[in-house]
Protein backbone atom coordinates (compact mmCIF):
# COMPACT_ATOMS: atom_id res chain seq x y z
CA UNK A 1 0.00 0.00 0.00
CA UNK A 2 1.29 3.37 -0.85
CA UNK A 3 2.59 5.30 2.07
CA UNK A 4 -0.13 8.29 2.96
CA UNK A 5 1.28 11.97 2.36
CA UNK A 6 -0.14 15.59 3.64
CA UNK A 7 -2.28 16.02 0.01
CA UNK A 8 -4.00 12.23 -0.27
CA UNK A 9 -4.92 13.15 -3.77
CA UNK A 10 -1.12 13.22 -4.89
CA UNK A 11 -1.27 9.86 -5.81
CA UNK A 12 -4.61 9.60 -7.10
CA UNK A 13 -5.07 6.53 -9.64
CA UNK A 14 -6.64 9.22 -11.88
CA UNK A 15 -3.68 11.63 -12.40
CA UNK A 16 -0.77 11.33 -14.60
CA UNK A 17 2.35 11.10 -13.84
CA UNK A 18 3.68 14.78 -14.99
CA UNK A 19 0.47 15.98 -12.65
CA UNK A 20 1.48 13.83 -9.71
CA UNK A 21 5.42 15.11 -10.06
CA UNK A 22 4.12 18.50 -10.01
CA UNK A 23 2.30 18.20 -6.60
CA UNK A 24 5.84 17.48 -5.72
CA UNK A 25 8.07 19.62 -7.16
CA UNK A 26 5.96 23.01 -6.49
CA UNK A 27 6.12 22.44 -2.62
CA UNK A 28 10.21 21.30 -2.99
CA UNK A 29 11.01 24.15 -5.01
CA UNK A 30 8.95 26.95 -2.73
CA UNK A 31 10.52 25.17 0.22
CA UNK A 32 13.71 25.72 -1.15
CA UNK A 33 12.83 29.67 -1.30
CA UNK A 34 11.44 29.90 2.38
CA UNK A 35 15.03 28.16 3.60
CA UNK A 36 16.78 31.06 2.08
CA UNK A 37 14.63 33.36 3.71
CA UNK A 38 15.42 31.92 7.34
CA UNK A 39 19.23 32.60 6.41
CA UNK A 40 21.13 36.10 7.31
CA UNK A 41 20.50 38.89 7.11
CA UNK A 42 17.04 38.26 8.69
CA UNK A 43 16.29 36.92 11.39
CA UNK A 44 13.87 34.07 10.77
CA UNK A 45 15.38 30.95 11.61
CA UNK A 46 12.23 29.74 12.60
CA UNK A 47 11.42 29.33 9.74
CA UNK A 48 14.38 26.55 8.67
CA UNK A 49 12.16 23.75 10.79
CA UNK A 50 9.30 24.19 9.05
CA UNK A 51 10.82 24.05 5.74
CA UNK A 52 11.88 20.37 6.54
CA UNK A 53 8.07 19.77 7.69
CA UNK A 54 6.74 20.35 4.34
CA UNK A 55 10.31 18.90 2.73
CA UNK A 56 9.80 15.95 4.75
CA UNK A 57 6.00 14.44 3.51
CA UNK A 58 7.23 15.79 0.25
CA UNK A 59 10.07 12.95 -0.39
CA UNK A 60 7.58 10.11 1.46
CA UNK A 61 6.25 7.69 -1.04
CA UNK A 62 8.55 8.31 -3.66
CA UNK A 63 11.91 5.98 -5.28
CA UNK A 64 15.19 7.39 -4.82
CA UNK A 65 14.86 8.75 -8.39
CA UNK A 66 12.28 10.59 -7.67
CA UNK A 67 13.60 12.10 -4.54
CA UNK A 68 16.88 13.60 -5.97
CA UNK A 69 15.40 15.21 -8.49
CA UNK A 70 13.31 16.19 -5.51
CA UNK A 71 16.40 17.25 -3.42
CA UNK A 72 18.30 18.63 -6.51
CA UNK A 73 14.84 21.29 -7.50
CA UNK A 74 14.97 22.56 -3.75
CA UNK A 75 18.83 22.69 -3.29
CA UNK A 76 18.55 24.97 -6.32
CA UNK A 77 15.66 27.36 -5.00
CA UNK A 78 17.94 27.40 -1.59
CA UNK A 79 21.63 27.81 -3.58
CA UNK A 80 20.51 30.61 -6.22
CA UNK A 81 19.57 33.16 -3.96
CA UNK A 82 22.24 32.34 -0.80
CA UNK A 83 25.13 32.41 -3.58
CA UNK A 84 24.18 35.55 -5.89
CA UNK A 85 26.84 37.25 -4.15
CA UNK A 86 29.13 35.16 -6.12
CA UNK A 87 28.09 36.10 -9.24
CA UNK A 88 27.93 39.86 -8.82
CA UNK A 89 30.91 40.75 -10.66
CA UNK A 90 31.79 37.51 -12.41
CA UNK A 91 28.04 36.90 -14.54
CA UNK A 92 25.34 34.82 -14.08
CA UNK A 93 27.14 31.76 -15.59
CA UNK A 94 29.68 31.02 -12.88
CA UNK A 95 27.17 31.90 -10.17
CA UNK A 96 24.05 29.75 -11.64
CA UNK A 97 27.10 26.62 -12.48
CA UNK A 98 28.10 26.67 -8.74
CA UNK A 99 24.67 26.20 -7.44
CA UNK A 100 23.78 23.71 -9.74
CA UNK A 101 26.93 21.98 -8.81
CA UNK A 102 26.28 22.42 -4.93
CA UNK A 103 22.42 21.34 -5.84
CA UNK A 104 23.64 17.75 -6.68
CA UNK A 105 24.11 17.14 -3.02
CA UNK A 106 20.70 18.15 -2.06
CA UNK A 107 19.50 15.66 -4.45
CA UNK A 108 21.74 12.89 -2.88
CA UNK A 109 20.48 14.15 0.38
CA UNK A 110 16.69 13.47 -1.21
CA UNK A 111 17.27 10.54 -2.35
CA UNK A 112 18.66 9.15 1.25
CA UNK A 113 15.61 10.43 2.84
CA UNK A 114 12.99 9.40 0.34
CA UNK A 115 14.74 5.53 0.49
CA UNK A 116 14.59 5.55 4.79
CA UNK A 117 11.04 7.40 4.87
CA UNK A 118 10.25 3.53 4.73
CA UNK A 119 12.10 2.49 7.78
CA UNK A 120 10.42 3.38 11.73
CA UNK A 121 11.56 6.30 13.31
CA UNK A 122 12.46 8.15 10.01
CA UNK A 123 12.85 11.48 10.77
CA UNK A 124 16.03 10.33 12.78
CA UNK A 125 17.82 8.97 10.02
CA UNK A 126 16.77 11.74 7.49
CA UNK A 127 18.43 14.20 9.63
CA UNK A 128 21.19 12.21 9.66
CA UNK A 129 21.14 11.61 6.41
CA UNK A 130 21.42 15.35 5.85
CA UNK A 131 24.19 16.31 7.96
CA UNK A 132 26.29 13.12 6.11
CA UNK A 133 25.78 14.96 3.03
CA UNK A 134 26.73 18.27 4.43
CA UNK A 135 29.67 16.46 5.45
CA UNK A 136 30.58 15.34 1.86
CA UNK A 137 30.11 18.76 0.52
CA UNK A 138 32.05 20.77 2.76
CA UNK A 139 34.78 18.62 1.37
CA UNK A 140 34.43 17.67 -2.34
CA UNK A 141 35.38 19.23 -4.45
CA UNK A 142 38.29 21.29 -4.36
CA UNK A 143 38.23 21.20 -0.66
CA UNK A 144 34.41 21.95 -0.39
CA UNK A 145 31.90 24.29 -0.05
CA UNK A 146 30.04 24.68 3.53
CA UNK A 147 28.16 27.75 2.22
CA UNK A 148 24.70 27.30 3.07
CA UNK A 149 24.97 24.31 6.12
CA UNK A 150 21.34 24.20 8.72
CA UNK A 151 23.82 25.42 11.25
CA UNK A 152 25.38 28.54 9.52
CA UNK A 153 21.38 29.92 9.33
CA UNK A 154 20.68 29.68 13.44
CA UNK A 155 22.83 32.03 15.00
CA UNK A 156 19.60 33.70 16.51
CA UNK A 157 17.87 30.27 16.99
CA UNK A 158 16.73 28.62 19.77
CA UNK A 159 19.37 25.45 18.74
CA UNK A 160 22.21 27.73 18.83
CA UNK A 161 23.88 25.86 21.95
CA UNK A 162 23.56 22.61 21.01
CA UNK A 163 26.74 23.74 18.56
CA UNK A 164 29.05 23.72 22.25
CA UNK A 165 28.48 19.67 22.60
CA UNK A 166 28.66 18.58 18.63
CA UNK A 167 29.75 21.97 16.79
CA UNK A 168 27.82 22.93 13.46
CA UNK A 169 26.83 19.22 12.28
CA UNK A 170 24.78 18.58 15.72
CA UNK A 171 23.08 22.15 15.17
CA UNK A 172 22.18 21.18 11.90
CA UNK A 173 20.83 18.13 12.79
CA UNK A 174 19.20 19.28 15.45
CA UNK A 175 17.13 21.42 13.41
CA UNK A 176 16.39 19.45 10.45
CA UNK A 177 14.94 16.87 12.84
CA UNK A 178 12.53 19.00 14.54
CA UNK A 179 11.32 19.97 10.69
CA UNK A 180 11.22 16.79 9.65
CA UNK A 181 9.74 15.43 13.08
CA UNK A 182 7.31 17.99 12.61
CA UNK A 183 6.25 17.02 9.28
CA UNK A 184 5.44 13.36 10.02
CA UNK A 185 3.42 14.35 13.05
CA UNK A 186 1.11 16.29 11.35
CA UNK A 187 1.01 13.73 8.19
CA UNK A 188 0.13 11.28 11.11
CA UNK A 189 -2.48 13.12 12.79
CA UNK A 190 -4.05 14.08 9.42
CA UNK A 191 -4.43 10.42 8.42
CA UNK A 192 -5.51 9.82 11.91
CA UNK A 193 -3.09 7.43 12.60
CA UNK A 194 -2.86 8.24 16.50
CA UNK A 195 -0.54 5.40 17.74
CA UNK A 196 1.41 6.15 14.86
CA UNK A 197 2.16 9.92 15.82
CA UNK A 198 4.01 9.17 19.20
CA UNK A 199 7.25 8.36 17.83
CA UNK A 200 7.41 11.76 15.83
CA UNK A 201 5.94 13.75 18.79
CA UNK A 202 8.88 12.07 20.96
CA UNK A 203 11.47 13.05 18.67
CA UNK A 204 9.85 16.83 18.15
CA UNK A 205 10.12 17.27 21.87
CA UNK A 206 13.39 16.00 22.47
CA UNK A 207 14.94 17.76 19.43
CA UNK A 208 12.88 21.23 20.78
CA UNK A 209 15.04 20.36 24.13
CA UNK A 210 18.45 20.05 23.10
CA UNK A 211 19.36 23.57 22.90
CA UNK A 212 18.08 24.44 26.15
CA UNK A 213 19.82 21.00 27.76
CA UNK A 214 23.04 21.88 25.56
CA UNK A 215 23.33 25.06 27.15
CA UNK A 216 23.79 23.60 30.73
CA UNK A 217 26.33 21.39 29.80
CA UNK A 218 29.38 23.23 31.17
CA UNK A 219 32.64 23.55 29.71
CA UNK A 220 36.02 21.97 30.84
CA UNK A 221 38.11 25.22 33.28
CA UNK A 222 41.38 24.82 32.07
CA UNK A 223 42.31 28.06 33.81
CA UNK A 224 41.25 31.50 35.09
CA UNK A 225 39.47 34.45 32.14
CA UNK A 226 41.67 37.19 31.70
CA UNK A 227 40.47 40.24 30.44
CA UNK A 228 42.02 42.18 27.09
CA UNK A 229 41.49 45.07 25.26
CA UNK A 230 40.70 44.93 21.47
CA UNK A 231 40.19 46.94 18.65
CA UNK A 232 38.94 46.47 15.10
CA UNK A 233 39.73 48.63 12.22
CA UNK A 234 37.60 48.99 8.82
CA UNK A 235 39.10 51.67 7.26
CA UNK A 236 37.23 50.99 3.90
CA UNK A 237 37.96 51.12 0.57
CA UNK A 238 37.39 53.59 -3.00
CA UNK A 239 35.34 51.78 -4.78
CA UNK A 240 33.30 47.95 -4.89
CA UNK A 241 33.65 44.59 -6.54
CA UNK A 242 36.81 43.10 -8.22
CA UNK A 243 38.38 46.25 -8.72
CA UNK A 244 38.70 47.51 -5.22
CA UNK A 245 42.34 46.84 -4.62
CA UNK A 246 43.15 48.95 -8.10
CA UNK A 247 43.96 51.59 -5.42
CA UNK A 248 46.10 49.29 -2.99
CA UNK A 249 47.65 52.07 -1.17
CA UNK A 250 44.75 54.00 -0.75
CA UNK A 251 43.22 51.02 1.12
CA UNK A 252 46.14 50.91 3.26
CA UNK A 253 46.40 54.34 3.40
CA UNK A 254 42.29 54.70 5.16
CA UNK A 255 43.68 52.17 7.53
CA UNK A 256 46.67 53.91 8.83
CA UNK A 257 44.64 56.89 8.70
CA UNK A 258 41.67 55.21 10.92
CA UNK A 259 43.90 53.70 13.28
CA UNK A 260 45.78 56.82 13.31
CA UNK A 261 42.27 58.62 14.67
CA UNK A 262 41.85 55.94 17.16
CA UNK A 263 45.21 56.43 18.63
CA UNK A 264 44.45 60.50 19.18
CA UNK A 265 40.77 58.93 20.62
CA UNK A 266 42.86 57.28 23.54
CA UNK A 267 44.79 60.08 24.02
CA UNK A 268 41.87 62.21 24.79
CA UNK A 269 40.08 59.74 27.03
CA UNK A 270 37.76 58.72 24.41
CA UNK A 271 38.64 55.34 24.35
CA UNK A 272 40.67 52.80 26.33
CA UNK A 273 44.31 51.64 25.30
CA UNK A 274 43.86 48.84 23.29
CA UNK A 275 46.35 45.82 23.92
CA UNK A 276 46.15 44.80 20.10
CA UNK A 277 44.40 45.70 17.35
CA UNK A 278 43.07 44.06 14.49
CA UNK A 279 43.28 45.04 10.67
CA UNK A 280 41.15 43.07 7.96
CA UNK A 281 41.98 41.06 5.04
CA UNK A 282 43.99 43.04 2.58
CA UNK A 283 44.23 45.89 4.59
CA UNK A 284 47.82 46.00 2.53
CA UNK A 285 47.82 44.26 -0.04
CA UNK A 286 51.05 45.68 -0.78
CA UNK A 287 53.82 43.46 0.37
CA UNK A 288 55.62 45.54 3.55
CA UNK A 289 58.71 43.05 2.92
CA UNK A 290 59.35 44.83 -0.54
CA UNK A 291 58.30 48.09 -0.37
CA UNK A 292 59.64 50.53 2.49
CA UNK A 293 56.88 52.98 1.80
CA UNK A 294 54.17 50.40 3.02
CA UNK A 295 56.42 49.38 5.69
CA UNK A 296 56.72 52.67 7.09
CA UNK A 297 52.78 53.17 7.27
CA UNK A 298 52.17 50.32 8.98
CA UNK A 299 55.06 51.14 11.58
CA UNK A 300 53.88 54.88 11.70
CA UNK A 301 50.00 53.46 12.82
CA UNK A 302 51.88 50.57 15.00
CA UNK A 303 53.58 53.46 16.89
CA UNK A 304 51.10 56.19 17.24
CA UNK A 305 48.46 53.36 18.77
CA UNK A 306 51.13 51.93 20.79
CA UNK A 307 49.80 48.23 20.49
CA UNK A 308 50.71 45.32 18.20
CA UNK A 309 48.90 45.21 14.76
CA UNK A 310 47.56 41.89 12.82
CA UNK A 311 47.62 43.28 9.77
CA UNK A 312 46.22 41.48 6.47
CA UNK A 313 48.32 41.34 4.10
CA UNK A 314 49.55 39.69 0.38
CA UNK A 315 53.18 38.64 0.48
CA UNK A 316 55.34 37.33 -2.73
CA UNK A 317 57.33 34.44 -1.96
CA UNK A 318 60.64 33.63 -3.01
CA UNK A 319 59.07 31.35 -5.68
CA UNK A 320 56.82 34.22 -6.92
CA UNK A 321 53.71 32.14 -5.69
CA UNK A 322 51.56 34.94 -3.09
CA UNK A 323 50.33 34.38 0.74
CA UNK A 324 47.13 35.55 2.17
CA UNK A 325 49.15 36.37 5.68
CA UNK A 326 48.19 38.47 8.97
CA UNK A 327 51.21 40.06 10.21
CA UNK A 328 51.71 40.83 13.66
CA UNK A 329 52.84 44.36 13.51
CA UNK A 330 54.74 45.03 16.77
CA UNK A 331 55.08 49.47 17.44
CA UNK A 332 58.90 48.71 18.65
CA UNK A 333 60.25 45.50 16.81
CA UNK A 334 58.34 45.51 13.63
CA UNK A 335 56.98 42.43 11.57
CA UNK A 336 57.16 39.48 14.90
CA UNK A 337 55.25 36.45 13.78
CA UNK A 338 53.34 35.45 10.59
CA UNK A 339 50.09 33.61 9.84
CA UNK A 340 49.41 32.28 6.59
CA UNK A 341 45.74 31.80 5.07
CA UNK A 342 45.41 27.86 5.42
CA UNK A 343 42.08 26.75 3.32
CA UNK A 344 42.82 28.83 0.11
CA UNK A 345 39.73 29.52 -1.88
CA UNK A 346 39.43 28.26 -5.59
CA UNK A 347 38.48 30.24 -8.09
CA UNK A 348 39.66 33.29 -6.33
CA UNK A 349 42.63 32.84 -4.92
CA UNK A 350 43.87 30.06 -6.92
CA UNK A 351 42.34 28.51 -10.09
CA UNK A 352 41.64 24.31 -10.70
CA UNK A 353 41.78 23.33 -14.26
CA UNK A 354 42.33 26.79 -15.54
CA UNK A 355 42.34 25.48 -18.79
CA UNK A 356 39.04 24.27 -18.67
CA UNK A 357 36.63 26.80 -16.81
CA UNK A 358 38.80 29.45 -19.28
CA UNK A 359 36.35 28.13 -22.26
CA UNK A 360 32.75 29.24 -19.56
CA UNK A 361 34.62 32.54 -18.43
CA UNK A 362 37.32 35.30 -19.17
CA UNK A 363 37.42 36.05 -15.39
CA UNK A 364 39.61 32.75 -14.32
CA UNK A 365 43.03 34.35 -15.64
CA UNK A 366 41.65 37.25 -12.55
CA UNK A 367 42.57 34.27 -10.33
CA UNK A 368 45.26 34.41 -7.95
CA UNK A 369 48.26 31.80 -7.37
CA UNK A 370 48.11 31.67 -4.12
CA UNK A 371 49.27 29.01 -1.71
CA UNK A 372 47.92 27.70 1.64
CA UNK A 373 50.22 28.07 4.69
CA UNK A 374 51.36 25.84 7.49
CA UNK A 375 50.35 25.90 10.93
CA UNK A 376 47.51 25.36 13.22
CA UNK A 377 46.40 29.47 12.65
CA UNK A 378 47.61 30.83 16.49
CA UNK A 379 50.07 34.05 16.78
CA UNK A 380 50.50 35.90 20.20
CA UNK A 381 50.18 39.64 20.39
CA UNK A 382 48.81 41.75 23.18
CA UNK A 383 49.96 38.57 25.97
CA UNK A 384 46.44 36.87 24.32
CA UNK A 385 47.40 33.84 21.55
CA UNK A 386 44.76 34.46 18.83
CA UNK A 387 43.18 32.43 16.35
CA UNK A 388 43.24 33.72 12.79
CA UNK A 389 40.85 32.42 10.31
CA UNK A 390 40.61 34.65 7.31
CA UNK A 391 37.58 35.30 5.81
CA UNK A 392 36.10 31.96 4.63
CA UNK A 393 38.40 29.52 6.57
CA UNK A 394 35.42 30.33 9.15
CA UNK A 395 33.13 27.97 7.08
CA UNK A 396 35.69 24.66 7.87
CA UNK A 397 35.22 23.35 10.87
CA UNK A 398 38.86 21.57 11.16
CA UNK A 399 40.72 24.92 10.49
CA UNK A 400 38.76 26.58 13.50
CA UNK A 401 39.15 24.19 16.10
CA UNK A 402 43.10 23.72 15.25
CA UNK A 403 43.46 26.95 16.67
CA UNK A 404 41.52 26.53 19.82
CA UNK A 405 43.02 23.30 20.32
CA UNK A 406 46.19 24.99 19.81
CA UNK A 407 45.37 27.39 22.84
CA UNK A 408 43.80 30.19 21.05
CA UNK A 409 41.68 32.09 23.76
CA UNK A 410 40.01 34.43 20.91
CA UNK A 411 39.07 34.38 17.43
CA UNK A 412 40.14 36.75 14.99
CA UNK A 413 38.08 36.90 11.61
CA UNK A 414 40.05 39.31 9.26
CA UNK A 415 37.93 39.34 6.28
CA UNK A 416 37.30 41.68 2.93
CA UNK A 417 34.49 41.79 1.84
CA UNK A 418 34.18 44.54 -0.84
CA UNK A 419 34.92 42.26 -3.61
CA UNK A 420 31.19 41.13 -3.43
CA UNK A 421 29.86 44.48 -3.04
CA UNK A 422 26.45 45.18 -0.96
CA UNK A 423 25.68 41.81 -0.77
CA UNK A 424 24.18 39.31 1.93
CA UNK A 425 27.41 37.45 1.97
CA UNK A 426 29.17 39.57 5.01
CA UNK A 427 26.26 38.40 7.15
CA UNK A 428 25.87 35.00 6.15
CA UNK A 429 29.59 34.87 7.14
CA UNK A 430 28.87 37.26 10.35
CA UNK A 431 26.16 34.39 11.26
CA UNK A 432 28.83 31.40 10.99
CA UNK A 433 31.77 34.10 13.20
CA UNK A 434 28.98 33.75 15.41
CA UNK A 435 28.18 30.25 15.80
CA UNK A 436 31.77 29.35 16.14
CA UNK A 437 32.38 31.63 19.00
CA UNK A 438 29.38 29.61 21.03
CA UNK A 439 30.98 26.38 19.34
CA UNK A 440 34.37 27.04 21.00
CA UNK A 441 33.53 29.15 24.11
CA UNK A 442 35.74 31.95 22.52
CA UNK A 443 34.95 35.50 22.40
CA UNK A 444 35.34 36.59 18.33
CA UNK A 445 36.25 39.64 16.34
CA UNK A 446 35.24 40.42 13.24
CA UNK A 447 37.65 43.03 11.31
CA UNK A 448 36.93 43.53 7.63
CA UNK A 449 37.81 46.42 5.34
CA UNK A 450 34.26 47.11 4.26
CA UNK A 451 31.94 46.33 6.71
CA UNK A 452 30.51 44.42 8.59
CA UNK A 453 33.10 44.35 11.38
CA UNK A 454 31.78 42.85 14.61
CA UNK A 455 32.70 42.35 18.02
CA UNK A 456 30.56 38.49 19.15
CA UNK A 457 30.73 37.43 23.22
CA UNK A 458 30.69 33.66 23.45
CA UNK A 459 27.03 33.51 23.78
CA UNK A 460 27.01 34.46 20.01
CA UNK A 461 26.01 37.83 20.54
CA UNK A 462 26.83 40.85 18.52
CA UNK A 463 27.82 43.60 20.50
CA UNK A 464 28.90 45.63 18.50
CA UNK A 465 29.58 46.03 14.86
CA UNK A 466 29.60 48.57 12.10
CA UNK A 467 28.21 49.85 8.80
CA UNK A 468 29.39 48.67 5.28
CA UNK A 469 31.26 50.74 3.24
CA UNK A 470 32.27 53.50 6.08
CA UNK A 471 35.54 53.38 8.15
CA UNK A 472 34.84 52.58 11.90
CA UNK A 473 36.34 51.06 14.83
CA UNK A 474 35.33 48.84 17.34
CA UNK A 475 37.14 48.78 20.46
CA UNK A 476 35.92 46.54 23.76
CA UNK A 477 37.27 44.34 26.79
CA UNK A 478 36.89 41.04 26.10
CA UNK A 479 36.96 38.18 28.08
CA UNK A 480 39.01 35.35 27.20
CA UNK A 481 38.35 32.05 28.17
CA UNK A 482 40.43 29.08 28.56
CA UNK A 483 37.51 26.79 28.79
CA UNK A 484 37.29 23.28 26.45
CA UNK A 485 33.94 22.47 25.47
CA UNK A 486 32.62 19.45 24.35
CA UNK A 487 32.51 20.29 20.78
CA UNK A 488 36.01 21.35 20.98
CA UNK A 489 36.91 17.65 22.50
CA UNK A 490 34.77 15.87 20.36
CA UNK A 491 36.03 17.59 17.19
CA UNK A 492 34.44 15.54 13.87
CA UNK A 493 33.31 12.83 16.11
CA UNK A 494 29.18 13.95 16.21
CA UNK A 495 29.53 14.14 12.05
CA UNK A 496 31.11 11.20 11.50
CA UNK A 497 28.74 9.46 13.95
CA UNK A 498 25.69 10.88 12.30
CA UNK A 499 27.10 10.41 8.98
CA UNK A 500 27.50 6.13 9.72
CA UNK A 501 23.67 6.57 11.33
CA UNK A 502 22.69 8.06 7.75
CA UNK A 503 24.28 5.47 5.88
CA UNK A 504 23.29 2.36 8.06
CA UNK A 505 19.38 3.31 7.57
CA UNK A 506 19.93 3.81 3.85
CA UNK A 507 21.83 0.39 3.66
CA UNK A 508 19.25 -1.04 6.04
CA UNK A 509 16.50 0.20 3.55
CA UNK A 510 17.99 -1.17 0.47
CA UNK A 511 17.68 -4.25 2.00
CA UNK A 512 14.04 -4.07 3.49
CA UNK A 513 13.24 -3.36 0.50
CA UNK A 514 14.61 -5.92 -1.95
CA UNK A 515 13.32 -8.40 0.47
CA UNK A 516 9.40 -6.70 0.54
CA UNK A 517 9.93 -6.92 -3.06
CA UNK A 518 11.05 -10.34 -3.43
CA UNK A 519 8.33 -11.40 -1.20
CA UNK A 520 5.62 -9.53 -3.23
CA UNK A 521 6.77 -11.24 -6.02
CA UNK A 522 6.62 -14.58 -4.14
CA UNK A 523 3.11 -13.88 -3.16
CA UNK A 524 2.36 -13.00 -6.51
CA UNK A 525 3.99 -16.28 -7.85
CA UNK A 526 1.86 -18.20 -5.45
CA UNK A 527 -1.50 -16.69 -6.39
CA UNK A 528 -0.96 -17.04 -9.86
CA UNK A 529 -0.08 -20.47 -9.51
CA UNK A 530 -3.23 -20.94 -7.63
CA UNK A 531 -5.48 -19.78 -10.38
CA UNK A 532 -3.44 -21.55 -13.01
CA UNK A 533 -4.70 -24.59 -10.38
CA UNK A 534 -8.43 -23.63 -9.55
CA UNK A 535 -8.46 -23.38 -13.65
CA UNK A 536 -7.37 -26.72 -14.30
CA UNK A 537 -9.86 -27.77 -11.94
CA UNK A 538 -12.94 -26.31 -13.72
CA UNK A 539 -11.79 -27.36 -16.78
CA UNK A 540 -11.64 -31.27 -15.36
Amino acid sequence: MAAPTLDPAANAPGRSRAARLFVRLLPAAAAGVVLYLSFPPRDLWWLAPLVFAVLGPVLRGVRARRGFLLGFVFGLAFLVPLLSWTGGFVGALPWLALSAAEAVFFGLAGAGMAVTARLPVAPLWGAAIWVGVEAVRSRVPFGGLPWGRIGFGQPDGLFLPTASVGGVPLLSFVTVLAGLALGELVRRLVAKEVRGAVVPAVLLVVALAAGPLAGLVPATVNGPDRQLTVAAVQGNVPRLGLDFNAQRRAVLDNHVKVTEQLAADVRAGLQPQPDVVIWPENSSDIDPFRNADAAAEIARAAAAVKAPILVGSVLVNADRTTSNSVLVWDPVLGPVARNDKRRIQPFGEYMPWRSFFRLFSSYVDRAGNFVPGPGPGVVSAGGADIGITICWEIAFDDVVADSVSAGATLLAVPSNNATFGLSEMTYQQLAMSRVRAVEHDRATVVATTSGVSALIDTDGRVTGRTGQFVPGTLVAVETLKQTTTLATRLRSVPEWVLTALGVTAIAAAVVVGRRQRRARGTTAQVAAASAARTGEDIDG
